[in-house]
């Protein structure tokens, strides 16, 4: 089965930036859509940016020009680049796959921006 581990959380001030690793492990088919969700307390969970195999993407109006999707398919990576933090960003992360016709989700890990 495919396994999905997040890293690169942390806290950080109001404009910073952090960079989001998602590791994926298992048989991924080439054709592909990873993810990235985020969920604050009293929130659904909601897209914040995907990309697929081809590398075609897409974004919440909330965070396009500042964040930035990529994957690196030799390293089994996905990341994701967040530039101009603000408090509004504060969530948990979540990493998503889908593959093979199946989701894949990622344990998350905490954003936290400061005022």
């Amino acid at each position: 089965q495919v396994q999905l581990v997040e890293s690169g959380g942390g806290l950080v001030q109001a404009g910073g930036s952090l960079r989001l690793s998602c590791a994926a492990s298992g048989m991924i088919l080439r054709f592909n859509t990873a993810g990235w969700y985020r969920q604050a307390p009293g929130k659904q969970r909601e897209l914040v940016a995907a990309i697929t195999s081809g590398r075609s993407t897409n974004y919440a109006d909330s965070v396009k020009g500042r964040f930035a999707i990529s994957r690196d398919n030799a390293k089994n990576t996905a990341y994701l680049q967040m530039n101009s933090l603000k408090p509004e960003d504060t969530a948990r992360y979540y990493c998503h796959l889908f593959s093979s016709g199946r989701d894949y989700w990622g344990q998350g890990t905490q954003v936290t921006v400061s005022s």
